[in-house]
């Protein structure tokens, strides 16, 4: 299948790069690194054995861009408003749209901006940054889970699925509605968290109080699931989560470098949106409605 990706970062260059070397035809769409890229191609460095791209097809403008069976987008939610303009040179009648995104409701929203593309949840639990053109750099981790939004022939969703595997990608497919608020269990307490105290995840951890407090936190986002009917959401859970982040790489969640370099946070995804979903289904979460407060606060002060 021929691969197309929007938003080269960390997210959509590290799974990209993996595709493609791995033998898949993959087209990469570049702003700022556009020339970078083109001259010296594309280098990954990863716990799990770095390579480099010598040869990547890299494109400054989505009308350069061929025709794609599947389309893996990387951006930020922040900028989903750009899908109107970057998604529709890459469609063809029965492309598939995997959305690699953090937060609650994204493909709802996605979905009605195209109502006629076939749509697919990518759940990434990876460590990755990408602070320097053409270079990615992968800490640790480094799965996805898969969820079938709306995509109608399950063959193409296995065979996606398959590439991400054959690529050396720890890749698994799950239920929509779990996947999404799995996610949410950890990227709820830990981005917010790390830009309202000035931290790395951590330290978070090593500290009685704090660490209590993102267990709380897990239990508000695992309790508001449950409240709404999502199954595989327990105590065991948050236990699996803090267990892996106790084991990860001192590490600055996506929102916290949105905020180190002055770019806007995600905030309406990953807090406002769940926030509201449980409130309005009875379950309030108070805890992550003051985090959510703060995060607007230090946002509005930027």
């Amino acid at each position: 299948m021929k691969y197309g990706i929007v938003g080269t970062g960390a997210i959509g260059g590290f799974y990209g790069s993996k595709l493609a070397y791995s033998g898949q035809e993959v087209h990469f769409l570049s702003h700022s690194d556009y020339l970078f890229v083109k001259e010296r191609g594309m280098q990954v460095d990863s716990c799990d054995g770095s390579f480099h791209l010598d040869h990547v097809n890299v494109y400054q403008h989505p009308t350069d861009m061929p025709k794609c069976d599947v389309v893996i987008v990387g951006l930020k939610t922040t900028n989903n408003h750009l899908l109107a303009d970057l998604l529709p040179p890459l469609l063809q009648e029965h492309t598939v749209v995997v959305l690699i995104q953090n937060g609650i409701g994204v493909e709802a929203d996605v979905q009605k901006m195209f109502p006629h593309v076939q749509l697919i949840a990518g759940l990434a639990f990876i460590c990755s940054a990408k602070t320097e053109p053409g270079r990615v750099n992968h800490q640790c981790y480094g799965s996805i889970n898969l969820a079938n939004y709306s995509c109608q022939d399950e063959n193409v969703f296995t065979a996606i699925l398959n590439d991400f595997i054959n690529a050396g990608i720890q890749a698994g497919s799950v239920p929509y509605d779990e996947a999404r608020w799995k996610k949410a269990v950890w990227n709820m307490p830990f981005n917010g968290m790390t830009v309202a105290l000035n931290t790395q995840t951590d330290l978070l951890l090593k500290n009685p109080a704090t660490r209590q407090l993102i267990r709380d936190l897990m239990g508000e986002v695992v309790g508001a699931a449950r409240h709404l009917g999502i199954t595989g959401l327990d105590e065991a859970f948050i236990d699996k989560m803090i267990e892996m982040t106790d084991n990860m790489t001192p590490y600055s969640p996506s929102m916290k470098l949105d905020y180190d370099f002055h770019r806007p946070m995600e905030i309406y995804y990953i807090y406002s949106r769940p926030i509201q979903i449980a409130r309005e289904a009875g379950f309030p979460m108070p805890k992550l409605e003051m985090l959510e407060a703060e995060l607007k606060f230090l946002q509005a002060a930027e």
